[in-house]
C-alpha cells in the first residue's frame, strides 16, 4: 500500500471514538448559526484532548488514554441510505486529486526507473469517509451514542424548563419503539446540560444565575456554561479571523449544501414527503410541541426526486463530481466562526475537556464496572463451573468448528440484556478508551460464546475487533492473529452477505499487515475483496494492491503495472476519469519500449480516450500518435479503429485553432534519405530511332558506372574547351540529386523550368491511406543575384503562386503495407533561394474498403472515385541527414554530419537548353 499520513497506531483510535449526541433548542441553534455552524460543527476542531486522560479499570488499575478524540453529532432518526453513502464516497474520491507539481518518488527496480506517487490522499479520504459514514448496527456498539448534550440558550424565557423538554424528547427517542435509529449504548444514557450564552448580546448576570440553578439541579459535573460570540459581526468584517473549521466542513460539504445567513435559516418541510430541505447535519426547524424536530432526516438522505435509484454505479458520476466542485466553489466565500474570538476558541476547548473529564470518562468508567459486575454475577460462576466440568469429563480441548461447518445463522438476534451482548459492550467500551488488553480478553470471550451459538454476524464482529485489539496491545504485543481477520472477512462476505463490514475488515487488516511489512499478504487480501458490485471500491483496492507489490523488498514491477491497469479500468467504469488516466499513465512506464506492443497499444488507446474525455486534447493526440507510429501487430480492423480515433480527436483539436500552424502527421512514413530531386523538363530517353544523349531520368535506377562515364565525358569536353585544362571551379552538372550524389553545394535551378521532387512513402498499417491535396511545402527568398553589393533579402514568401507554382495531386492512395513514391513539382517564376520544407496533405481513410493483408489494390477504387470517410490536414517535414564527415582528426573522433542541400536550390535567370539525340539506323543484310 502507499504511504499514509497517519500510522496504524493513530488511524485506528481516530476511526473508533466515543460518540456523543447533541440536541439543541431553536434559540441555541440560532446562536451557533451566526457563525455559519451548527452546534456539533462548532465543536469539531476542538474535539481532541490536548492532554493525557486517566481512568481506572475494573481491577482499580490506572489506565492512561492518549490523544482521546470524541465525535459529537446531531440526532437524526433516519439511517443513512446506501445510495447516498456511495454518492458521498464517489464525490470524496473525485475531489481528491494529486497536487500539481508534486514530486514523485523515483523507484529503481532492475531496468526500470519509475516515477510513482508516494501517497494516495484520495484513498485516505475515501477510507476516512467510509469509516465515519458507517451506520450503527445491532451486533456491535462502537458507534452507539454514549452520552447526549442537551443545549439551550440563556436568552430563552425558561432555560431550565427547556432543558426538561429536551431531556424528555431524548428519552422518547431512545425508549420509544417508533424510533429504531439512532442507537444508544446503554439505557441510562449520560445527559449533559449545556447553557449557551451570547456574550455580545446576552445578560451575563442572568446567565450566571441560571447556571447556578442548573448546578443545584443537575450537579456541578452534569452541566456547563459555554460563552460564545464575543465578537460582534460588525467588527468581524474588519479583522482577520482564524477559521479552523474549514478543513472539517469541507469533508462534509456534500451533506450541507445550503447557504447560511447571519441569523436563523428559513427552511421548508413537508411531513408527507421525503424531499425535505436539509440544513446543518440534517436539521430542520419544524417545531413539534414546542420542541425542535432536529432528527427527521439523515444528512446522507438522497433527494428521491433527483435520484430515484439511490445508486451511484450508473452513468452519472461526472455529474456528481461536478456537483461536488460547485458545492466547494459556493462554500469558498463563507467565513466560519465570524463572531468568535480566540478567547471563545479557548472556552470551547475548555468545555470539551470539562465534559470529557467530569462527565464522559466517569460515566464510561462507571459503565465498565457495572458491566463487569453483571458479567461476574450472571455468567461468571456458571461459566467457570461448566468449563471445569467439561474439562474434567472430556479430558481434552474440544476443537472449534471451522467456518464452513457452521450453519448460516447470521439472522440470530440477542435480546438487549443478553450476557453475550454485555461482554461485547464491555469490550467495545474498553476499545474506545484504548484499554486494548481488557478489550482483547472480552472480545475473545465473546467470540467463543457467539461461535457456540452459531451467531455468525456477532462472531465475525468479535473476531475482527479481537484481532485489532491484539495488535494494538502495549508492551510486548501478541502476534497479530491474521486468521481472525480472514475468518471475519469470509463470514461477513459469504455468510452474512455484508460487503460493507467485509470492506472495513479488509481496510483495517491491510493497514496492520502493511505496518509489519507483510506487503504480499496485504495485496492478496485487497485483491480478494474486489468484485463487480462496486467499481469504486475495487479500483481503490487494486491500486493499493499495486503499491504493495512495488513496495516489497524485491519490487514486483510487472505485477504493479498489471494491477494499476486493472485499477484504471475499474476507475473508468466508476466514472473517475482523472484517476483512471493517472493509473494508466503510471502503468505505461513499465510497458513502454519493452516489446509488449499489444499491451502498449491498449494503454495508449485508453490514455487517448480518457484524455479526450477530460478535454486534454494534446495528450489524446500524442497517445493515438504513438499507436500509429509503432510497428503495430494489431489486426487490420483494429488498426482501422485506431486510425479513425486519431483522425476524430485530431479533427477536434484542429477546430480549436483553425488558424494555427499545421501540425505533424504520423502517417504515412517518409523515407527522407530516399528523396530524389530532378531539375528541368522530363527527359525523353528514347524516341523511335533517336536516343537521348543522357542517362538522367527519374524512371531509371542510379548506376554508378554510368554516372562515372558521363562525368568523365563531361570533364573531357570541358578540358577540350579550355585547351586541355580543367578549371579549378569546375563541378559536374547534376540534374538528378539523390543519396549517392554530391549534395554539399546548393544546386542550380532555372526560372520557368520545373523542379520535380520524388518522395518515398510507406504505409505501415494494414489498412489503406488516402492522401488528398498532396503538395510540397516550401519557403522562398526572392533575390537579385546581379547586384554586386550586399543583397537585400526581401520578405519570406511561402504561399505566393506568382513566385513559385505548386502542383497539387488531388488523390494519392497507398494500400496497406505498401511503399509508393509521389512526384511533386514546383514551377519557379522568380530568381532567389528556394527551400523545400516538406509535404502537406489531407490524411484520411477510405470508407467501406480495405485491402486483404495489405496486398493489391482496392477493388472498385479508381482515381477520383474514392469515398473518403474522414480526413485531417497536416504536414510532414523532409529532413535529410548529410554524409558523415571523416576528414579531420576532430571529425574522425566525433560524430559529425555534413550538409545535404538537395532541397535548397538557387533559382537563376533563364538560360538556353540544349538537348542532344543520337540517331541510330540498323542496316539489314
Amino acid at each position: 500500500m502507499a504511504q499514509c499520513v497517519q500510522s496504524v497506531q493513530e488511524l485506528i483510535p481516530d476511526s473508533f471514538v466515543p460518540c456523543v449526541a447533541a440536541l439543541c433548542s431553536d434559540e441555541a441553534e440560532r446562536l451557533t448559526r451566526l457563525n455559519h455552524l451548527s452546534f456539533a460543527e462548532l465543536l469539531k476542531p476542538f474535539s481532541r484532548l490536548t492532554s493525557e486522560v486517566h481512568m481506572r479499570d475494573p481491577n482499580n488499575q490506572l489506565h492512561v488514554i492518549k490523544n482521546l478524540k470524541i465525535a459529537v453529532s446531531n440526532i437524526v432518526t433516519q439511517p443513512p441510505q446506501p445510495g447516498a453513502i456511495r454518492k458521498l464516497l464517489n464525490d470524496v474520491v473525485s475531489g481528491s486529486q494529486p497536487a500539481e507539481g508534486l514530486v514523485a518518488n523515483v523507484i529503481t527496480a532492475g531496468d526500470y526507473d519509475l516515477n510513482i506517487s508516494a501517497t494516495t490522499p484520495w484513498f485516505e479520504s475515501y477510507r476516512e469517509t467510509f469509516l465515519q459514514s458507517m451506520p450503527a448496527s445491532d451486533h456491535e456498539f462502537l458507534n452507539h451514542y454514549l452520552a447526549c448534550m442537551l443545549v439551550a440558550s440563556s436568552s430563552e424565557a425558561e432555560p431550565v424548563e427547556q432543558f426538561s423538554k429536551l431531556s424528555q424528547e431524548q428519552h422518547r427517542i431512545q425508549h420509544n419503539s417508533d424510533y429504531s435509529y439512532p442507537k444508544w449504548f446503554i439505557p441510562n444514557t449520560l445527559k449533559y446540560y449545556v447553557l449557551l450564552h451570547d456574550v455580545s448580546a446576552g445578560n451575563e448576570q442572568r446567565a450566571e444565575s441560571i447556571y447556578e440553578e442548573m448546578k443545584q439541579k443537575y450537579g456541578t459535573q452534569g452541566c456547563y456554561l459555554l460563552k460564545i460570540n464575543s465578537r460582534t459581526s460588525n467588527r468581524a468584517s474588519d479583522e482577520q479571523i482564524p477559521d479552523p473549521w474549514s478543513q472539517y466542513l469541507q469533508k462534509n460539504s456534500i451533506q450541507n449544501q445550503e447557504s447560511y445567513e447571519d441569523g436563523p435559516c428559513t427552511m421548508t418541510s413537508n411531513k408527507n414527503s421525503d424531499n425535505n430541505l436539509l440544513s446543518l447535519d440534517g436539521l430542520d426547524n419544524e417545531v413539534k410541541g414546542g420542541l425542535p424536530n432536529n432528527f427527521r432526516a439523515h444528512p446522507l438522505q438522497l433527494d428521491q426526486s433527483s435520484d430515484p435509484s439511490n445508486s451511484i454505479d450508473g452513468p452519472d458520476h461526472v455529474r456528481s463530481a461536478s456537483s461536488l466542485h460547485e458545492t466547494k466553489k459556493g462554500n469558498i466565500g463563507i467565513i466560519h466562526g465570524a463572531c468568535l474570538t480566540l478567547t471563545d476558541h479557548d472556552r470551547i476547548r475548555q468545555f470539551i475537556q470539562e465534559f470529557t473529564f467530569r462527565g464522559l470518562l466517569p460515566h464510561i468508567e462507571k459503565t465498565i464496572r457495572q458491566l463487569n459486575d453483571q458479567l461476574i454475577s450472571r455468567k461468571g460462576l456458571s461459566r467457570s463451573l461448566f468449563s471445569a466440568t467439561k474439562k474434567w469429563f472430556s479430558g481434552s480441548k474440544v476443537p472449534e468448528k471451522s467456518i464452513n461447518e457452521l450453519k448460516n445463522t447470521s439472522g440470530l438476534l440477542y435480546p438487549p440484556e443478553a450476557p453475550e451482548l454485555q461482554i461485547r459492550k464491555m469490550a467495545d467500551l474498553c476499545f474506545l478508551v484504548q484499554h486494548y488488553d481488557l478489550a482483547y480478553s472480552c472480545y475473545h470471550t465473546a467470540k467463543k460464546d457467539f461461535l457456540n451459538d452459531q451467531a455468525m454476524l456477532y462472531a465475525a464482529g468479535a473476531l475482527e475487533m479481537a484481532a485489532v485489539s491484539a495488535f494494538l496491545q502495549p508492551g510486548a504485543p501478541r502476534p497479530y492473529p491474521a486468521h481472525y481477520m480472514d475468518t471475519a472477512i469470509q463470514t461477513y462476505r459469504d455468510i452474512c452477505k455484508n460487503m460493507v463490514l467485509a470492506e472495513r475488515c479488509v481496510l483495517l487488516s491491510a493497514e496492520l499487515l502493511k505496518s509489519q511489512s507483510k506487503y504480499s499478504e496485504a495485496a492478496a487480501l485487497l485483491i480478494r475483496l474486489t468484485s463487480e458490485d462496486s467499481d469504486l471500491r475495487s479500483a481503490l483496492l487494486l491500486e493499493q494492491a499495486a503499491h504493495c507489490f512495488i513496495n516489497m523488498k524485491s519490487p514486483m514491477v510487472r505485477k504493479y503495472a498489471f494491477h494499476m491497469i486493472l485499477a484504471g479500468h475499474r476507475f473508468s467504469k466508476a466514472g473517475q476519469k482523472k484517476h483512471a488516466l493517472r493509473c494508466y499513465c503510471q502503468a505505461m512506464q513499465v510497458y513502454k519500449g519493452k516489446g509488449w506492443s499489444l499491451a502498449e497499444d491498449h494503454i495508449n488507446f485508453t490514455i487517448g480516450r480518457q484524455s479526450y474525455t477530460l478535454r486534454q486534447l494534446d495528450n489524446a493526440v500524442s497517445a493515438f500518435r504513438h499507436i500509429l507510429i509503432n510497428e503495430s501487430k494489431q489486426s487490420a480492423a483494429q488498426q482501422g479503429a485506431f486510425l479513425r480515433e486519431y483522425l476524430y480527436v485530431y479533427k477536434n483539436v484542429s477546430q480549436l485553432s483553425p488558424d494555427g500552424p499545421l501540425p505533424q502527421l504520423p502517417l504515412p512514413y517518409i523515407n527522407s534519405s530516399a528523396t530524389r530531386v530532378f531539375f528541368g523538363h522530363d527527359r525523353r530517353p528514347a524516341d523511335g530511332e533517336k536516343q537521348a544523349a543522357t542517362h538522367v531520368s527519374l524512371d531509371q535506377e542510379y548506376d554508378s558506372e554510368s554516372s562515372q562515364q558521363w562525368r568523365e565525358l563531361e570533364e573531357q569536353v570541358v578540358s577540350v574547351v579550355n585547351k586541355g585544362v580543367i578549371p579549378s571551379n569546375f563541378h559536374p552538372t547534376q540534374y538528378c540529386l539523390n543519396s549517392y550524389s554530391d549534395n554539399s553545394r546548393f544546386p542550380l535551378a532555372v526560372v520557368e523550368e520545373p523542379i520535380t521532387v520524388e518522395v518515398a512513402f510507406r504505409n505501415p498499417l494494414k489498412v489503406p491511406l488516402l492522401l488528398t491535396d498532396l503538395s510540397l511545402l516550401w519557403k522562398f527568398h526572392p533575390k537579385d543575384f546581379s547586384e554586386k553589393d550586399n543583397e537585400e533579402v526581401k520578405q519570406l514568401v511561402t504561399s505566393e503562386p506568382e513566385m513559385i507554382g505548386t502542383e497539387v495531386i488531388s488523390e494519392f492512395l497507398i494500400n496497406g503495407e505498401e511503399s509508393k513514391v509521389a512526384r511533386l513539382k514546383l514551377f519557379p517564376h522568380h530568381i532567389g533561394e528556394l527551400h523545400i520544407l516538406g509535404v502537406v496533405y489531407n490524411l484520411g481513410t477510405i470508407q467501406g474498403s480495405m485491402t486483404v493483408d495489405g496486398i493489391g489494390a482496392l477493388p472498385g477504387c479508381h482515381t477520383g472515385k474514392y469515398s473518403l470517410s474522414m480526413s485531417v490536414r497536416g504536414k510532414q517535414d523532409l529532413e535529410i541527414q548529410g554524409p558523415r564527415l571523416n576528414n579531420t582528426k576532430e571529425e574522425k573522433t566525433s560524430v559529425k554530419y555534413g550538409p545535404d542541400r538537395r532541397l535548397d536550390p538557387i533559382i537563376t535567370e533563364e538560360m538556353p537548353l540544349l538537348e542532344v539525340f543520337h540517331f541510330f539506323k540498323i542496316l539489314w543484310t
